[in-house]
This record gives structure tokens, C-alpha cells and sequence, in this order.
């Protein structure tokens, strides 16, 4: 068997938050073999079964006429929020519900990496049919997901490469891709972002079906130099280039270091394109036991494993508790679908603001209060003396520190209560 804080530590890093009968399947189960089914998948994932998109229908926006007048865009504009709404509150409860954990944490990894905001793009269409290119390539080649995210019309859009034309290059995409999604700073020079840029020409949106569309007389058909490479390079040729670089490697490997391991630098791994093979790596470096309780979780994070340890369904929360759950998300300043800008979620100590730790709370009230009968008759039925190392095993805290017990211990006869100030307590916010 493995050791019980070891296996704790790996699936709170690879999952969203585990519930204490994981950990109790992992620890049977050993290290290696509990990595296998992370990265394997494994059977059918009934949680997602039961948790479908919604069916949207087309954007609203398609349906305008040539001239719309004030009114048809004003109740357009609201159809697309309902909609976008719509893939914001399916998500949150497939994260909760998806068996296969660390598949749905990588989605969500990569729309922070690839970030995208529904705040510009509009469509709801769009949005999810971005989180559908990360559920089909994420968890494989860095490269085919490069190469369909150059083609994915949420980020055209977001990056203004519906504007980049022949005689009209725009840089935006071109930047972006080498400086924050595939190679990072130091590995590109100004004029190879110039030529990317004329290499991303020619890529436009369809307006009434949302799919990118390629049109060949606004692209740049001439050879480009980019990365000391010349050729007539197009979009699929561009990525490429790009994820064939030693520089994408390196770069891959220490983002999901820094995103599931440790915002310090990351050790010296082998560098892959691969992502499960790099994934692997991060997960079994000997240095990845040394980051535990050094990484604050993401606020998406807290609440989605708060919720799946807690037994709360979000999608049979109330109108208003869902209200409530969607105003605490805005009030730790992570809302999904609605990054802050290009560069993603900030990380670290930067959660830890007075005012997002008043929305952690007033969520974490929330939370006690909608869990499932059997979890709170599990936790009422641990004899007072025992009730805190009972909390602390149904939220996977390794143990409680003194100062900690100190203020849990008076509300022990409170579950409610106790559950609550729990989940805002050091030792569940770090992990």
C-alpha cells in the first residue's frame, strides 16, 4: 500500500479535489498504478454521462438581418448571455461530476493557457466549441492541439485574427502564440512575430455558422522567414514549426509544472511535447513530493473540490444558491469562459485578497449548507473527541495544525458551521 499523504498529495495536485473513498482506492492501489488511471482515463465516465451539454441552438446573432435595429441586437445580446450562461453552470457540474479527473483538470488547464474570454468572443457556440477542441486534443500532442487551436474561431476571434489580412497583417495571434501558448519569451525575434502574422492570413468567421473559413484571396501565399526557416508558410505549416521546437518542449513541461506542481521553477525534466509523457514526468519527479503545501488553490479549484468532497451537485442547487455560486466565483475574480485577459488567471498569493477571502466565505456557507445527508451524518456521527480528524479526512487535509484545532474545536458540535470554517482554513486553501 502506498502511503496515505503521499497519494493524498498526487490527487489533490490531478484532480479538482478528492473524496476520501479516492484516496482510499489510490492508497490501495499503490503510486504507479493510481498515475496509470489518471493519465489512462479508464471505463466510461458515467459522471459525464449523466451531466450533458446543454442543447443551445444556433448563435442569436445569426439569425439578425443585414440591418438589425437597436432592439433585435439588444435581444440578441441578451440570448447570447443566457447562452454563455448556460456553458458556464454545465461545466462547473462536469467538473464535479467527471469520474475521469484529471481529463476534465486538463480542459481546464488549457483554457487558462489558451485563454479566451467570452467577455469578447460572445458566443456560447464558440466558447464550448473551444472546450471541445481541448477535451479532443489535450490530452495528447502539444503539436495537433497547436494546430487546431490556429483554426479554433473562439481564439480567432479573441485575437483579432478575423482582421489579419495580406495587406493587413495583424500581429496579435502571431505574438501570442510564441510568446504565451508555445514557445514563451526569449525564443522568437520581432520579425518572426511579423511573419507568423502573414502566415495567420487569410483565416475568417462565418457568421452564420461560427466555424472558421478560409479564404484564399486575403492570405499571403509568399515565403516567410520565420525561426530561420524559409518557406511559403501557412497556418497548419506555422504550427508546426512552432510545436517542433525544442523551446515548445521546455515550455510545455514547465506549465505544467507551474500549474500542477509549484509556482517555484520547475526542476530539470526531460522535456516532451507529449502530454501525457510530460504530465507523467511532473507527476513522478522525485521534487514533486517537496511542493506539498505550497500552492494556493485556484478559487474554480476550491470550490469544485469543496463540492465534489461535500457531495453538492451543482446542478440541483436552487435558482438562488445557483445565483450565489455564481456570485462567489465573481467574487474570487475566477469566473470560466471569462478570463481576465490573454495571459490567463493570475496564481499563488495573489488569491489571497481580503475581498475574494469574504466571497470564499460566504461560498464556504453555501457549501456546508447544501451537503448531501449522508455527509453530514458521517461527519455527526464521529465521536466529539475524533470529529476534527474526521473533517479532516473527508476533505483530504493531511492534518490540522494546532492554531488551526484551536479554532475548529469550539464549533464541533455545529457541523454546519464547522465544515464552513473549514474550507476557508490554511491547511484546505493550500495544498
Amino acid at each position: 500500500m502506498a502511503d496515505r499523504d503521499d497519494v493524498a498529495h498526487l490527487l489533490r495536485r490531478a484532480t479538482f479535489g478528492p473524496t476520501a473513498a479516492e484516496v482510499d482506492a489510490a492508497e490501495r492501489a499503490g503510486m504507479l498504478p493510481t498515475i496509470d488511471r489518471l493519465l489512462g482515463g479508464g471505463p466510461p465516465d458515467r459522471g459525464a454521462t449523466a451531466t450533458p451539454p446543454p442543447r443551445l441552438g444556433p448563435d442569436p446573432y445569426a439569425a439578425l438581418p443585414q440591418r438589425p435595429s437597436r432592439e433585435q441586437r439588444q435581444a440578441a445580446n441578451r440570448q447570447r448571455n443566457s447562452q454563455v450562461d448556460q456553458v458556464l453552470a454545465w461545466w462547473v457540474d462536469r467538473m464535479v461530476a467527471a469520474e475521469h479527473q484529471l481529463a476534465e483538470k486538463l480542459i481546464f488547464f488549457w483554457h487558462g493557457h489558451w485563454a479566451t474570454s467570452a467577455q469578447k468572443v460572445k458566443s456560447a457556440q464558440l466558447m464550448f466549441g473551444q472546450l471541445e477542441t481541448f477535451r479532443r486534443h489535450g490530452s495528447g500532442s502539444f503539436g495537433a492541439l497547436t494546430a487546431a487551436m490556429v483554426r479554433d474561431p473562439a481564439l480567432i476571434l479573441w485575437l483579432d485574427g478575423q482582421k489579419n489580412t495580406r495587406k493587413a497583417p495583424n500581429e496579435n495571434l502571431a505574438r501570442e502564440l510564441m510568446e504565451l501558448f508555445v514557445l514563451g519569451i526569449g525564443n522568437y525575434t520581432e520579425d518572426d512575430v511579423k511573419a507568423g502574422a502573414r502566415a495567420l492570413t487569410g483565416w475568417t468567421i462565418d457568421r452564420r455558422t461560427g466555424g472558421a473559413r478560409f479564404a484564399a484571396r486575403r492570405h499571403d501565399p509568399t515565403d516567410k522567414t520565420i525561426l530561420g526557416r524559409t518557406a511559403p508558410f501557412t497556418a497548419e505549416s506555422y504550427a508546426q514549426l512552432l510545436s517542433d521546437q525544442p523551446a515548445a518542449a521546455t515550455f510545455l513541461t514547465n506549465r505544467l509544472w507551474f500549474r500542477f506542481a509549484g509556482t517555484d521553477p520547475a526542476p530539470a525534466l526531460r522535456a516532451t511535447t507529449d502530454v501525457p509523457t510530460a504530465l507523467r514526468r511532473v507527476l513522478t519527479a522525485p521534487e514533486f513530493a517537496d511542493t506539498r503545501n505550497q500552492l494556493v488553490k485556484q478559487p474554480v479549484e476550491w470550490a469544485v473540490g469543496a463540492m465534489r468532497q461535500l457531495g453538492v451537485s451543482p446542478g440541483d442547487l436552487d435558482d438562488k444558491r445557483r445565483r450565489q455560486l455564481r456570485a462567489g466565483l465573481t467574487g474570487m475574480d475566477q469566473v470560466p469562459l471569462r478570463p481576465p485577459s490573454v495571459g490567463g488567471w493570475p496564481a499563488g498569493a495573489a488569491w489571497l485578497t481580503t475581498s475574494s477571502l469574504q466571497a470564499r466565505m460566504r461560498l464556504a456557507d453555501l457549501f456546508a449548507g447544501a451537503m448531501s445527508p449522508a455527509v453530514a451524518r458521517r461527519l455527526a456521527a464521529a465521536p466529539p473527541k475524533g470529529r476534527l480528524d474526521a473533517l479532516a479526512r473527508l476533505l483530504v487535509v493531511d492534518r490540522w495544525t494546532e492554531r488551526s484545532r484551536r479554532a475548529l474545536d469550539p464549533l464541533s458540535g455545529d457541523p454546519r458551521r464547522l465544515v464552513a470554517a473549514a474550507l476557508v482554513s490554511p491547511e484546505y486553501t493550500v495544498c
